[in-house]
């Protein structure tokens, strides 16, 4: 399968720009929105996010249908799916920190990356501090935690 390699490249760049771009396309690249669906009490619910959200679950549904009735994923040798089904307090945790941040800065991972392509100061800061988080979590914390 490593002849394939520069294929899985080309498939992820495009899945990725097509994510990126439906993501512009609904809005959702404008922490604004965001936070205006999160937001319940304001008064000015923002119901968009809900439909974006509806919109993924059409199409992931259909997909994980047919990744269950295949043995091997088109370019690889196996999929790639979590071993890991229990939750444990780890999960809790990262789970709340995921939520805390989306909440407060409204950005999470795909958006953010996405909305680096407006090069605005707030965008950057929060993908640098998200990618320090990362690597903190990876040299540190998970090396000092219990699995």
């Amino acid at each position: 399968m490593k002849h394939l390699a520069p294929l899985r490249i080309v498939v992820a760049l495009l899945a990725g720009a097509l994510f990126g771009f439906g993501l512009s396309l609904s809005g959702m690249l404008d922490p604004a929105r965001v936070l205006g669906f999160l937001n319940l009490a304001s008064g000015h619910w923002d119901p968009s996010l809900a439909f974006v959200l509806g919109g993924a679950v059409l199409v992931a549904v259909p997909g994980v249908m047919l990744q269950r009735r295949l043995r091997r994923p088109l370019l690889d040798d196996s999929f790639h799916l979590p071993e890991k089904t229990e939750i444990d307090g780890r999960l809790v945790a990262g789970s709340a920190l995921f939520g805390a941040g989306w909440g407060l800065a409204g950005f999470c991972p795909g958006p953010a990356v996405s909305a680096l392509s407006m090069g605005l100061v707030p965008v950057l800061l929060f993908v640098a501090a998200m990618a320090a988080g990362m690597m903190l979590h990876d040299q540190v914390i998970a090396r000092t935690l219990p699995r």
